[in-house]
């Protein structure tokens, strides 16, 4: 028979949390980048990178393995404060907005115990950023990205390393466009993290759709090729320019200012819409 309690104070008082099982709580920060790089043909647009953040680690498990920047949550912590911490110990970035992306919470997960982790995301442009990175956080460009209806195809490489990992999926429910995740390949990313990747890069994808995120990529003032660029490598694929320009009619407007110069015709300037100055 349970025990009776004539108030909250005397229940908590007498509890015991020993009865349960304990878990542990991580935060994971995927950290996206779309950034200009210099085109070694002068004529040529400068070309845009889609790039990720990732921490080699020096410790086991996963040691000498690439990974997010992540770690455990202090007790007293909520959400977001552990997560600024976490980025700023594993990386030095400071100040970047971050939004919630998914919990993880696979059961063997982590082999060191049982973890939950609450991912977080970021789109940056790292050539903007004025911190400097520690010395084991570089940038991995995602130079292939191959998906069909059942499968994740990625390769991420630095110039001096290259990753790939497969990531099969299927589809939840038939009346959802939700997907389960598991990976099929994998050798140098830690943890479940090319889960991770591929969710944070499905949910970009789609944000594109509702939300004018793609700004936070690009300068004042920019053309509409260098904007275009910035959906196409996100979206993984070539958009008609008739398309595109539907996509974005009501989120930007004409300037009265051109671009001269690099080998190219001059180029009528825009802005977006939703901008303070």
């Amino acid at each position: 028979m349970k025990k009776q309690y004539s108030s909250e104070e005397e229940f908590l008082k007498d509890y015991d949390s020993s009865n349960y099982e304990k878990l542990s709580m991580t935060t994971d920060i995927l950290i996206m980048s779309v950034s200009t790089e210099e085109s070694e043909n002068y004529r040529k647009l400068e070309e845009k990178k889609f790039s990720i953040l990732l921490v080699k680690r020096d410790e086991y498990p996963f040691k000498d393995k690439w990974c997010l920047p992540g770690g455990f949550i202090g007790i007293n912590e909520n959400l977001e404060e552990a997560t600024k911490r976490v980025l700023e110990a594993e990386t030095n970035l400071k100040n970047i907005y971050t939004e919630q992306l998914y919990t993880f919470g696979d059961v063997n997960r982590d082999p060191r115990m049982r973890v939950v982790s609450t991912a977080y995301m970021a789109l940056v442009d790292k050539n903007k950023l004025k911190d400097k990175l520690n010395e084991n956080s570089c940038w991995f460009n995602i130079s292939k990205v191959e998906e069909t209806d059942k499968k994740y195809k990625v390769e991420l490489e630095n110039g001096k390393e290259t990753i790939n990992f497969v990531v099969d999926k299927k589809l939840k429910e038939q009346t959802t466009d939700r997907y389960e995740y598991k990976i099929a390949k994998n050798d140098k990313l830690a943890f479940d993290h090319p889960v991770v990747i591929v969710t944070g890069i499905e949910r970009l994808k789609n944000k594109l759709e509702y939300t004018d995120i793609v700004f936070n990529m690009m300068p004042k003032l920019f053309t509409l090729s260098e904007l275009q660029q910035v959906y196409e490598i996100i979206l993984n694929k070539k958009l008609l320019a008739p398309d595109f320009r539907r996509i974005i009619a009501n989120k930007v407007e004409k300037t009265e200012q051109v671009r001269k110069g690099k080998g190219h015709r001059p180029s009528a300037l825009f802005r977006y819409k939703g901008s303070k100055d």
